[in-house]
């Protein structure tokens, strides 16, 4: 069985401006396997976010081939490209997107029953998913009631809900303090290997970016390796 849960196949990308397009990616090829950590770097306006996008299926490239865990998204119309958004992929952004009004639990459940699941299942789904980042004692709790760290606890959490192959995370760590920052990191690089799936990690963070798999540099609209 083939491990890469994603593979990026000359990837194009570009803008409209007034005076003459805007290229941002010229070309981009990558591939990630299951249990694998790959850190993208790069200073801010280099692309990432456009290729997370584009990788996520939250995007289209002018050209170039997606496949996320073994399908391909060119041709897919809207409705099968959320589809795979929903049952291939999870994401994890810098701020948490947490829906307020909503327990940690029922964060983490509304994704599954989005995605189909009966309400009892999703919430032993939860359940079982809060306990591994270590907050089934905050289950209750709104976002309000929860530091900055719990939180991003319960963003990743959800991000597993629906038993992803592929992780895609911009800035995961980087509206956290230090201690707090390596706390959720570990606890990501924990989960991302121990499950076998695949992470794009974009982030500014050298340091952690180091102790990934591998980081690749978003240089000139191609993907460099480190």
């Amino acid at each position: 069985m083939d491990d890469i849960v994603l593979r990026l196949t000359d990837i194009h990308r570009s803008f409209t401006q007034v005076e003459s397009p805007l290229h941002v990616l010229r070309g981009v090829n990558a591939a990630i396997r299951a249990g694998e950590m790959v850190a993208l770097v790069g200073p801010s306006g280099a692309g990432k976010s456009t290729l997370l996008h584009i990788a996520g299926l939250l995007e289209h490239a002018d050209r170039g081939v997606i496949e996320v865990a073994g399908c391909k998204a060119d041709g897919l119309s809207d409705k099968e490209r959320t589809a795979i958004r929903r049952d291939r992929i999870g994401f994890v952004y810098q701020f948490h997107h947490l829906l307020p009004e909503f327990s940690a639990l029922e964060n983490v459940v509304i994704p599954q029953m989005l995605a189909g699941a009966a309400r009892a299942q999703a919430g032993t789904r939860a359940q079982e998913l809060l306990g591994l980042v270590g907050l089934s004692a905050r289950a209750g709790h709104r976002p309000a009631k929860l530091s900055g760290g719990e939180q991003q606890r319960v963003a990743i959490a959800r991000a597993l809900a629906n038993r992803p192959r592929l992780l895609i995370a911009d800035e995961p760590t980087g509206n956290l303090d230090t201690a707090t920052a390596e706390t959720v990191f570990a606890l990501f690089a924990d989960l991302v290997r121990g499950q076998g799936l695949g992470a794009l990690v974009a982030t500014h963070n050298l340091d952690l970016a180091r102790r990934m798999d591998r980081v690749v540099e978003m240089r000139d609209g191609v993907l460099v390796e480190h």
